[in-house]
């Protein structure tokens, strides 16, 4: 049974330089498979910034592909979330959480609006008002799109999530259809905010989404590998020291 009276934690890893989509994939794929097999174990939101990439959902149409990947030097993956062709490049800021939607709302189409929820928050930080679009998933600032969201969820697990454009070059976006969607334009909040960078928005991120899913965070930031005492914790649940203390003291 989960707690409904107090806050649940989620362990926020935020890496510092670039992660190659592989290794983040890597990670997320053993959070989320040790998630579904244990669902006791807490909550993870990764955020990071990926070098350029393009992936497909899992029933994407390549078609929105505006180049051929096979005589292409192009990254690209076809990956497990939802949706079409994305694209991902420094200067835009992505969030994987690993959540066990049964702490929270099972319901799908409940945690697409939440994501929108804490994206939409985390701007109005910044005094900037983002919006739905209905019929449409995602962010927008004044017509242009600025985050997108594509997730996998099993067993109520969720993998992938969003990405938000900071400011990104947005020139590999003239690459693809973005998200399928051809009459809709990318942006980026630097279009508004000139001088803003990706870690002036984490913070912004990070409360916006502990609040929204009324987490309680613990920030980790991560400059190279992860360290392996929490690596461990997060795949098995070790208690941390200070849970330790309270159980033996109990």
């Amino acid at each position: 049974m989960f707690s409904t009276t107090s806050r649940q934690r989620v362990h926020i890893l935020w890496f510092q330089g670039l992660i190659p989509y592989s290794i983040a994939w890597e990670l997320q794929r053993s959070l989320f498979e040790a998630r579904r097999d244990n669902p006791q174990l807490e909550d993870v939101l990764l955020l990071l910034e990926h070098p350029p990439v393009y992936t497909l959902g899992r029933g994407a149409d390549a078609k929105f592909l505006q180049f051929n990947p096979e005589c292409s030097d192009r990254e690209v993956y076809r990956i497990e979330r939802g949706g079409e062709v994305t694209y991902h490049c420094p200067g835009q800021l992505v969030g994987y959480p690993i959540l066990n939607l049964k702490r929270h709302q099972p319901d799908l189409h409940e945690y697409l609006r939440q994501l929108e929820a804490s994206l939409i928050l985390a701007l109005a930080q910044f005094k900037l008002q983002g919006e739905r679009v209905a019929g449409l998933t995602g962010v927008w600032l004044e017509g242009q799109k600025v985050a997108a969201i594509g997730i996998q969820v099993s067993r109520w697990i969720t993998c992938h999530g969003f990405a938000l454009n900071v400011c990104p070059d947005l020139q590999g976006f003239r690459d693809i259809v973005p998200c399928g969607i051809s009459d809709r334009p990318v942006g980026s909040l630097q279009q508004w905010l000139p001088d803003l960078t990706v870690p002036d928005v984490v913070p912004a991120i990070i409360e916006a989404f502990s609040e929204t899913f009324r987490l309680d965070a613990q920030l980790n930031s991560i400059d190279g590998d992860i360290p392996e005492d929490l690596w461990q914790r997060l795949l098995a649940g070790q208690a941390d020291s200070e849970t330790l203390t309270k159980t033996q003291a109990s």
